[in-house]
Parts: C-alpha cells; structure tokens; sequence
C-alpha cells in the first residue's frame, strides 16, 4: 500500500508540473502594470490578467511559451506579437482557439504573445475621451506587456509582430511608431492605409459594429483632423518602415478555396484596396516588402492561419530562427 501511495503522490506531482511549469519571476512594468493574475492551461499556455494604468483598467494576454521555457530557466527567447480583429468575441484567445498556432510553434523557439485590444481597440491611444484619456492600446501593449514579457516571462529582444484586419493595422503602426522594436511585421487582410478613400467609414462601421457609436473619440473627423489620422497611418509614414522585413497578404473578397460556396464579402475587398495602396507606396520607395495578393478569399480565419505558415519565413527572420 505504501508503494502504490508512493506513486499515486508521484503521478500527481508529474500532472501538477504538466499543468503549472516553475513559476515566473514577477514583473512590473515602467508606468506599474503588473500581473495580478497568472493561469497556466497547459505546459504552454498561460493567461495574464494585468493591471493596466494605460487603460484604466485590466487586459488580458495570453502567451504561449517555448516548449523548453521550463527546462531551461537562464534561457530568453525571441517574441512574437500576434494581433486580432475586430468584434471578436473570445478576444485574446482567438488566435488559439480558431488556428494551429500552437501546434506549428511547438518546434519554434519563440515566446508567443497575443494580447487582448478590446472589441475595437484600434492598436492606438484613443484622442477624446476625457481628462484621462484612455485607453491607450499602444502603450499596453509596446511598453507594459513588453515589458513584462521580457522582466517576468524570459521574451528576449528580438520581436516579430503579426496582425489581420485590424490587427494588420496594428502590426504596420507598431512597427512605424516604434522603429527598431520588430524586426519584421505582417499585415493579414489588414487596413494600412486608413485614408484611403471610403476606409474612414469602413473604420466608423467597424466601431459601431463594436458597440462605439462616436468614432470621434478615436482620432476625430478624418477631414477635420486629418493630421491626427495622418500621424496614426502607416500609408504616410512608410519610410518609417525601411529596414524592417514587411509581409502583406490579403484576398478579394470572392469564394475561395478555403471557403464554403458563396461566401463573398466586402470586408475582404476592402482590405485589399488598402493594403495595395499601401504595397505600392512601399514599391514607389524602395521598400521591399513580400506581398501575396492570392485572388479568391474571404475575410476570415482559414486564410490568416495560411498567412501565418506562409509569413512564417519573414517573421523568422527577423527572430533568428531557422525558416
């Protein structure tokens, strides 16, 4: 009896280190984010809930960590940001729950980071919401959970950053905003250029589809303010960009092949008008970039997880892994 006792103890402390790896140092960010809550799901993947002077409240990450993080505890690791859309109802999670992503990084030596932007956060700081004029998504998510990436969770400092629809938006702005911080950026079925014409009122949709009916809290009237627009626009700021390895993918619109019949949209559509607008101001400046305009194909997750195997050799790059 004593013997089975003895490896009943030893299979529970073998599930409880399969559940929860060695805790992480604690961490706080410049400005005083910090975790206030850690959940480990698996050996892999784990849940921060972080207490968020930039916005005001709290903000949810999930990460999924190298499989060796564990077992080598000196060890930092490159990062990669993967940013959602908009009005996504599982948030944070989505890049998880609706791709492979966990499986096609489980042989990858990279720290993956996908943080919440709220239904519509936009990747931005919001302009008029008041005296103290929040949320400010950029900053959560370049400086406080950087930072805590790297303080409490072993992220080292070369990062890749990666996004579709607005998160295609994100990964371009981040990546201009903050030269030197991503080596290479990827923009799936993104917006880059948010002026181009009639993107402004796809933007005001997408707000309202989020429950935000006075887009103006965002950047203003996008003729009255549209140096504030022009300031947040990659489209305008491409020079900014130059040395960082680009990726750009996008679709039309119509039923593709990973789609079931007459699944067209406009979203899609859209976002292709922008991201070429884009691509072609890169082009006009002697930007490299790597574009993949596929033809038929939805704004929707089979084609970003595609995007992602595809990008994979971009991103990989600039993380210093193999391809």
């Amino acid at each position: 009896m004593k013997r089975i006792a003895v490896l009943a103890s030893s299979v529970v402390l073998l599930l409880a280190s399969a559940v929860a790896p060695a805790q992480a140092s604690p961490a706080v960010a410049d400005d005083g984010a910090k975790v206030v809550q850690e959940t480990w799901l698996d050996a892999r993947t784990v849940d921060l809930q972080i207490s968020s002077p930039a916005l005001g409240t709290t903000g949810m990450v999930r990460l999924l960590v190298p499989s060796g993080w564990a077992a080598q505890p000196t060890r930092t690791w490159p990062v990669l940001y993967l940013l959602h859309g908009c009005c996504e109802p599982v948030d944070y999670r989505s890049w998880d729950q609706f791709t492979d992503v966990k499986a096609f990084t489980a042989a990858k030596d990279a720290l993956v980071v996908m943080p919440t932007d709220g239904a519509a956060g936009m990747y931005t700081k919001w302009w008029n919401l008041g005296l103290w004029n929040t949320p400010d998504w950029d900053t959560f998510h370049t400086a406080e959970v950087r930072q805590i990436v790297e303080r409490g969770y072993r992220g080292g400092t070369r990062r890749a950053v990666a996004g579709l629809s607005i998160g295609g938006y994100g990964a371009m702005a981040y990546a201009f905003k903050h030269p030197g911080m991503f080596g290479a950026a990827a923009s799936y079925s993104g917006v880059p250029n948010t002026l181009y014409p009639g993107l402004p009122v796809w933007i005001i949709g997408i707000l309202a589809r989020a429950g935000f009916y006075n887009y103006l809290n965002l950047w203003g009237d996008a003729f009255g303010l549209k140096t504030l627009w022009t300031a947040n626009n990659p489209y305008d700021h491409v020079d900014q960009l130059r040395g960082t390895a680009l990726y750009v993918s996008c679709g039309n619109g119509q039923t593709g092949p990973l789609d079931p019949p007459n699944q067209a949209d406009f979203l899609e559509s859209t976002a292709e008008m922008s991201s070429r607008s884009f691509t072609d101001r890169l082009r006009t400046a002697g930007i490299p970039a790597t574009v993949d305009y596929y033809g038929p194909g939805t704004h929707s997750w089979p084609y970003w997880q595609r995007a992602l195997h595809q990008s994979w050799p971009v991103l990989a790059g600039a993380l210093g892994l193999p391809a």
